[in-house]
């Protein structure tokens, strides 16, 4: 397979705009900070830049001043940051709110079927009973997988590894092997039954995450890795002459998106070379839409399951967000710590 080609200075220097540019946001105790601030700890762990954890300790910082807010699987998604700069600074602090989420999962939210979580909003209003969203793979089961390490927790790893067959079960199609973005229980159906790009992105890189947490002699690691592998398989022969997945991962007349690229091509890299040259594409897709001052452009507004495909074509793209910001920057992290894995 080809070799990659990209300037990995230029690579640092987009990097360290986007953090800037991040850190320019204004964010709460919820997913869209929790999976920017996974970015950024991602490109600390490839750059090893200490500025990157003073910034997130600051913010941390001053958010425990007032105690852990009220807690659902989507506001779980700041624990990834807690581990990081537990990790990093041996701060008990840390270690206790890390616990604090860990026992919320295992005790108090709400679950389905064989103990599947029913994805839950920090917004009272938004109640959906008894669905799955595939975004849960991301904000809590991986979180779980994490913390049973970190921990040496089994109760809490098994958990998370119910949460990805569970969701694979429900979501995964066998035909296309692509994702669904959610499962209504109580319907028994998939509700528009989209393949949604950031979906996808969610439960690839999750997937790929998970399988550096996870020994190859459990069963498990099998069932998560030919989950991956078919999905991956399907995706990169969907993607956009532009380097781009669709915001419908199946359907070109919706929206190229970043977000979902960059979570999909970040989950490409970790198989090595044999995606080099869907990998190469998005490289130059991604890099395009990067604006000077570090803003990622195109990234697809908050999404919920959407009533049809128009939903989805018509959820907006203008502004800056969040998890674009994050899953651009775990991608661009991800291509560092691959050209460290050539030469090293």
């Amino acid at each position: 397979m080809p070799k990659l080609q990209f300037d990995e200075l230029e690579i640092q220097e987009v990097l360290d705009k986007v953090v800037k540019r991040t850190f320019e946001m204004d964010f709460n105790w919820d997913w869209p900070g929790g999976v920017a601030f996974y970015g950024i700890a991602a490109a600390y762990e490839a750059t090893e830049k200490q500025e990157y954890i003073d910034l997130l300790k600051a913010w941390v910082d001053e958010w425990l001043e007032d105690g852990l807010p009220k807690l659902s699987i989507n506001g779980v998604s700041i624990g990834h940051t807690l581990i990081t700069l537990y990790s990093v600074t041996e701060d008990e602090k840390y270690l206790n709110v890390i616990k604090e989420m860990a026992e919320y999962l295992k005790n108090d939210a709400p679950r389905f079927a064989d103990g599947i979580f029913q994805h839950t909003v920090n917004s009272v209003k938004d109640v959906f009973p008894e669905q799955a969203w595939v975004d849960t793979m991301m904000m809590a089961g991986l979180f779980l997988l994490r913390v049973g390490r970190l921990l040496d927790r089994e109760d809490y790893f098994r958990d998370g590894l119910k949460q990805y067959h569970g969701h694979e079960d429900f979501l995964q199609d066998p035909v296309t092997n692509l994702y669904y973005h959610g499962w209504d229980n109580i319907a028994k159906n998939h509700m528009s039954s989209i393949y949604w790009a950031r979906g996808n992105g969610w439960a690839a890189l999750t997937m790929a995450k998970a399988l550096s947490l996870v020994e190859v002699q459990d069963p498990s690691y099998m069932i998560i890795d030919c989950s991956l592998r078919d999905q991956l398989s399907a995706l990169v022969r969907l993607q956009g002459e532009d380097g781009l997945w669709h915001t419908i991962v199946d359907d070109p007349s919706s929206y190229g998106e970043i977000s979902g690229t960059s979570a999909i091509a970040a989950a490409l890299l970790t198989r090595g070379s044999l995606y080099n040259k869907y990998i190469q594409k998005s490289i130059d897709g991604i890099l395009r839409e990067i604006e000077e001052d570090g803003k990622v452009s195109k990234v697809s507004a908050g999404t919920a399951v959407m009533n049809d495909a128009d939903g989805y074509k018509n959820v907006p793209y203008k502004r800056i967000q969040g998890w674009g910001q994050g899953l651009t920057l775990v991608f661009l992290a991800e291509l560092i710590k691959s050209n460290k894995k050539v030469y090293n």
